[in-house]
């Protein structure tokens, strides 16, 4: 549109030959792109929500050798006109603007909608489930419990402890992703943390060839937070991680703190993401992964316990090139009624 609008311009001035017109809008150009232009120039601001953003030129070259100077080179009704397509312009930007941001306003608010019956569903899911799940994993115990069973038994008795213990995994994840599962505030030291978590990967990271890098700040501040719920985005991170990464992959993990914040930042060397599949890993059920790898729940979980504690998820990634995700913690927290009351 702004190209179009450049290109019409030039013939309703008196010389429409040696007339160029340009349109700058936050820093970027639109029309005559001839940088040397020095001859008399008409500008017009481009002002929108009452903030300039960039203006309207309208340049006459320069006369060439043996042709007269334009004494007068803008006449009041070409001032004028220039004006008025300014204003309009100006007003159909805003217009524009306004429309993408009450499209995305309106995504967000299906999003939202969509999460909510997500919740309604999956909370109605996992209530159903506990009880029958509770069931085969106690009898399966209790079985396990008794004497002269043949080995098969024995070991098809703890594949399904196994598979019971994964399922209460997984529906744990479900209640909290319905808000079913309250949260216990204590202060938690996020070296603490990541020293105790990390154990339980040693030996894997090991037998694949990994190399962990684990570089802890000093001295790090402690957070307000649930501890369990901390150790589950730790322990998703590493996990995602580790899944993402071919033998001999590399992950690193770091903390540091600033005045008013606490970072976590958990490295890989793994296959990396797309732009595409970057937009919708937080999305619940979404997963790049085989079906007995991952549920889609992982990120979605890691999201939402971040969100709850105030804090935000940065990442980056590239295929081929691996992936970075940092969180930022805040060291202090305003009360659920002092924000309602902002």
């Amino acid at each position: 549109m702004l190209e179009s609008i450049a290109a019409i311009i030039p013939p309703a001035f008196q010389y429409p030959a040696i007339t160029t017109a340009i349109i700058r809008l936050d820093q970027h150009s639109y029309g005559g792109r001839d940088t040397a232009l020095a001859g008399p120039t008409l500008t017009e601001k481009l002002v929108i929500q009452k903030i300039p953003r960039g203006n309207m030129e309208v340049i006459y070259s320069a006369p060439k050798k043996g042709h007269k100077a334009i004494k007068t080179p803008f006449l009041d009704e070409e001032r004028a006109l220039l004006r008025t397509i300014a204003h309009h312009l100006s007003l159909a930007i805003e217009k524009k603007e306004a429309l993408d941001i009450k499209a995305e306003i309106e995504n967000q608010l299906r999003h939202s909608d969509r999460l909510a019956k997500i919740g309604q569903l999956t909370a109605g899911v996992a209530h159903e489930l506990n009880e029958p799940l509770g069931n085969i994993l106690g009898f399966a115990q209790l079985s396990l419990k008794g004497n002269d069973l043949p080995e098969q038994v024995y070991s098809d008795l703890d594949n399904i402890i196994k598979a019971a213990l994964h399922a209460r995994e997984v529906i744990k994840k479900l209640m909290f992703f319905s808000h079913q599962t309250p949260p216990r505030e204590t202060l938690v030291n996020l070296n603490r943390l990541i020293e105790d978590g990390i154990y339980l990967f040693e030996s894997r990271c090991a037998k694949n060839g990994m190399k962990v890098t684990i570089n802890l700040c000093q001295d790090l501040p402690t957070i307000k937070a649930d501890m369990s719920q901390l150790q589950q985005v730790f322990t998703n991170l590493i996990v995602n991680a580790l899944q993402a990464m071919p033998e001999e992959g590399k992950l690193s993990i770091d903390t540091s703190s600033d005045e008013d914040h606490v970072y976590l930042v958990v490295q890989d060397s793994g296959i990396g993401m797309n732009q595409e599949t970057l937009k919708q890993i937080f999305l619940p059920f979404f997963t790049t992964k085989d079906i007995k790898q991952g549920t889609g729940l992982g990120l979605s979980v890691v999201h939402g316990i971040v969100k709850s504690h105030g804090g935000s998820i940065d990442v980056k990634s590239r295929i081929g090139h691996g992936t970075r995700f940092q969180i930022k913690f805040p060291l202090r927290r305003s009360s659920p009624e002092k924000k309602n009351e902002s």
